[in-house]
């Protein structure tokens, strides 16, 4: 069983040679936003570097919403070129690849148990030509399950860990757990970016702790790490990525700074 986990490694670590920095985006729990956070931080590393050297990889196999975020999910894979599969380009030349694209529809349901997911997982990163990039960023389902563990094994060579939460309680506690099995895996933990930290009103454009203050700063101290960045819930965020036109990377382009000053 080792061996085999072995092989694989170096099999996923020979294929992602071309890669500087692969960087996981994880959350204790669903409903924070994980995947609007994961898009952005994609986009805001591509605007620092030359078309298609920045990547995300959607590896939520039930909600693959990558693609409609970045208004790319009408698109569909070609035959693959030399046995590999070639991500779809996305707004800023930012390649993208996610289990949408194979699916008839957005509402065809991924109906798969563990093991399924898991030889899924596999085949992700290693059936896809992503050629030379600066940075990947992978975008995983909510939760400490089989797709956590597994990439946390497959690819012992991440850059690091950054955790996704919203201000309340309920999220914390969650979210906290994701970080503790980061670590329990010797995968760094880069930081912690609280997401809906405040509510913007369109209105009058001021700010309101819809659901609390202080969260995310307290669990980086907590935890001995860092609060990257707080990302408020901004209703054009919600209205652009409907639209499938996400332009809210200016937030994240602060947190992908300090991001890249982490992960020299």
């Amino acid at each position: 069983m080792q061996s085999n986990l072995e092989q694989l490694e170096k099999e996923i670590k020979s294929h992602m040679k071309g890669i500087k920095r692969k960087i996981v985006v994880l959350s204790g729990k669903g409903g924070v936003g994980k995947s609007t956070v994961a898009a952005n931080l994609a986009l805001a590393f591509a605007e620092k570097y030359p078309k298609g050297k920045v990547g995300i990889a959607d590896l939520d196999f039930s909600g693959p919403n990558i693609p409609k975020i970045l208004g790319v999910e009408n698109k569909r894979l070609e035959a693959p070129e030399d046995e590999k599969f070639h991500p779809i380009t996305g707004p800023m030349g930012l390649k993208v690849v996610s289990m949408a694209f194979f699916l008839d529809s957005p509402s065809t349901p991924v109906i798969w148990r563990g093991p399924l997911k898991i030889k899924a997982l596999r085949q992700f990163l290693t059936d896809f030509f992503w050629g030379d990039l600066e940075v990947l960023v992978f975008d995983m389902p909510p939760g400490t399950g089989d797709e956590a563990i597994s990439i946390m094994q497959m690819i012992p060579d991440m850059d690091g860990v950054v955790i996704v939460t919203t201000p309340q309680e309920v999220s914390l506690l969650d979210t906290g757990k994701s970080l503790v099995m980061s670590r329990k895996m010797d995968r760094p933990v880069i930081g912690i970016i609280e997401n809906m930290s405040s509510f913007v009103c369109p209105s009058c454009g001021e700010k309101h702790a819809l659901f609390g203050e202080g969260g995310g700063a307290k669990m980086a101290q907590e935890f001995g790490t860092e609060l990257l960045g707080q990302i408020p819930l901004d209703p054009k965020i919600r209205a652009d990525e409907d639209r499938g036109i996400s332009q809210a990377f200016d937030y994240f382009k602060p947190i992908v700074d300090r991001i890249l000053e982490k992960t020299k």
